[in-house]
């Protein structure tokens, strides 16, 4: 009888501390309504917000952000950065304050521009590259090869395919993007959370560094200013290339939904080309609201090249300034083919 008791005291007082603690805090008192359809609007839409209160509180005041950042009650979209997205409301009541939360999806208004490419020339590759980065520098091409026990980054004559400079990645790395900027080479490795940092002149390695929310190394690229990194989602993260910190990031999507698997990324005049992984296309990016604003389809490249049982898709992309053109080769091509852009 004496435990029954003990039992239900501390059942009632478990219960008064609950029902106490809740006070104010209990979120579905309120909810958070938007002209959003299913989640998802478009970024040329005015986002429209109301707040339906459940329990006919007395509202003294509601503010609303969208990712931290104030917005007001109707807001246009044009300026905000595609994907998804939280808007927070906070609701001041009978001296009381409670915050719901709600998500949308920001696509892009525009489907991508379609365009198709003209092979301007053809150059020898070596056919047992795991293609994984690219990227001209001064006059000179740079090359990040994959798979364990195979990574190399080397520097390569692009006319001839000779191998001028090469250094190995120890077993344990699988190589991937590499992207020059300020004379340091900036090597991303796999699964491995780890990234390089090499002399652009004698490929002595400099530093190493560790990646922050994105997992995984895929693809990089620069616009010589800042590091664009890929991770295999939608996520194209924002490095400062001193601290190599994450500072921001951009989320890929189309007028339909988001593009995951962003692999080897370049960039050109303003835009990110970036490879998609099993893709034999390239994705042109913005870089400031991370919108698709072009695709190309390079497929018929394939078959141009020697067919054997260790070839791989397209993935290698880069931009010679010295020629104005875009060169493009694949895991374990024998040719790198320098192309023109032409829409459809």
């Amino acid at each position: 009888m004496n435990t029954f008791k003990y039992l239900l005291i501390i059942s009632l007082s478990s219960l008064i501390i609950s029902c106490g603690s809740n006070t104010g805090q209990n979120k579905s008192d309120f909810s958070i309504r938007t002209n959003a359809v299913k989640g998802d609007i478009s970024n040329n839409e005015t986002l429209n917000l109301s707040l339906e209160n459940k329990k006919s509180h007395t509202i003294d005041s509601v503010s609303y952000t969208l990712n931290g950042k104030k917005i007001n009650d109707t807001s246009h979209l044009e300026t905000f950065k595609l994907g998804k997205h939280t808007i927070e409301a906070t609701v001041y009541f009978n001296n009381e304050k409670q915050i719901t939360t709600s998500t949308i999806t920001i696509l892009n208004s525009e489907a991508p521009k379609v365009y198709t490419y003209k092979i301007i020339n053809e150059y020898p590759h070596d056919i047992t590259s795991y293609t994984q980065g690219l990227e001209f520098y001064n006059g000179n091409l740079y090359e990040s090869t994959g798979q364990l026990k195979e990574s190399k980054l080397r520097q390569v004559d692009y006319k001839t395919g000779e191998v001028i400079k090469n250094i190995h990645l120890a077993d344990a790395y699988f190589g991937e993007g590499l992207t020059v900027l300020n004379d340091k080479i900036y090597q991303l490795t796999w699964q491995s959370g780890t990234g390089f940092v090499y002399d652009v002149n004698t490929f002595e390695k400099l530093n190493s560094f560790k990646y922050g929310s994105s997992k995984e190394g895929w693809g990089i690229c620069n616009n010589s200013k800042k590091l664009y990194k890929s991770d295999g989602t939608e996520n194209i993260w924002i490095l400062n290339p001193d601290t190599l910190i994450e500072e921001d990031h951009i989320q890929v999507y189309t007028n339909k939904g988001k593009i995951v698997e962003i692999n080897e990324m370049e960039w050109i005049n303003g835009v990110i080309y970036a490879n998609r992984y099993q893709k034999d296309g390239v994705a042109l990016i913005n870089p400031i609201n991370g919108a698709v604003i072009g695709v190309i389809d390079f497929s018929p490249l394939k078959k141009l090249v020697t067919q054997h049982q260790g070839l791989d898709v397209l993935n290698g992309i880069a931009y010679n300034p010295e020629t104005k053109s875009i060169f493009v080769t694949g895991k374990r091509w024998d040719k790198l083919f320098e192309v023109e852009i032409i829409e459809k």
